[in-house]
């Protein structure tokens, strides 16, 4: 018992709060984004993410472990992609830029109403402990859905940026690339790993951050004083 009673003693509890909100606002922007793609992808004609199980809120069908665990050290990262088949579509390179643009709108849409709700409590909701950690909760939330759909614009594949430029592409130099969208990940990774993006999107998300925040009224202070930017 002395041994427990030490440990509860020493527990940071305000970073373990601090690091389980992380997690939890990660895994619900990925599988926003995620979902998101399933959605549109299926109101086009296409089922294979419904017949895969996609179409859900459970993280655990959209997590992919190596882009949870750079999402929440690095600060980019990534889900396991949702599978998309454009020979359902009425016209597949239009459906695939539809589908690819429906995750990072989606982050960013979420971003928007939860700096907007952040913003009535700030105004309307005396500042008490509780309240104090639902602000930083929804800091986390805007910043990684911010980070998560930018990031997803760049235009290597498999990123949803690619899906967008390329869809201009002949087809069949369209049909190469998505041939090698699985090499092109191990590049994507490398290039995380090495923190090659976290400089660039950070720059773009602090502006993007600060664009959202001046239109829902959201503090940008909380960002920085938590040490967001």
């Amino acid at each position: 018992m002395k041994a427990f009673s030490n440990f509860l003693a020493h527990l940071d509890v305000d970073g373990l709060l601090l690091f389980l909100m992380c997690g939890v606002a990660g895994l619900f922007c990925i599988t926003i984004h995620e979902l998101s793609h399933g959605l549109v992808a299926y109101r086009l004609g296409d089922p294979t993410a419904k017949l895969n199980g996609r179409l859900t809120l459970n993280p655990r069908s959209h997590i992919d472990p190596i882009g949870l665990v750079m999402l929440l050290t690095v600060g980019v990262g990534w889900a396991k992609p949702v599978p998309v088949d454009p020979r359902n579509f009425k016209s597949p390179k239009a459906g695939m830029v539809l589908t690819a643009l429906a995750g990072p709108v989606s982050n960013f849409l979420t971003a928007f109403f939860m700096l907007r709700l952040g913003s009535v409590l700030v105004e309307y909701v005396p500042t008490t402990m509780p309240v104090a950690y639902l602000l930083i909760f929804i800091c986390y939330i805007s910043a990684f859905s911010v980070g998560i759909g930018l990031f997803n614009l760049i235009p290597i594949p498999p990123l949803d940026g690619s899906k967008i430029l390329f869809s201009v592409l002949p087809d069949r130099i369209y049909r190469i690339i998505l041939r090698y969208e699985r090499l092109m990940m191990i590049v994507v990774i490398l290039l995380v790993w090495f923190g090659i993006f976290v400089g660039p999107l950070s720059v773009a998300m602090s502006a993007a951050i600060r664009g959202i925040c001046a239109v829902t009224r959201f503090p940008y202070e909380i960002f920085t004083a938590c040490g967001f930017f």
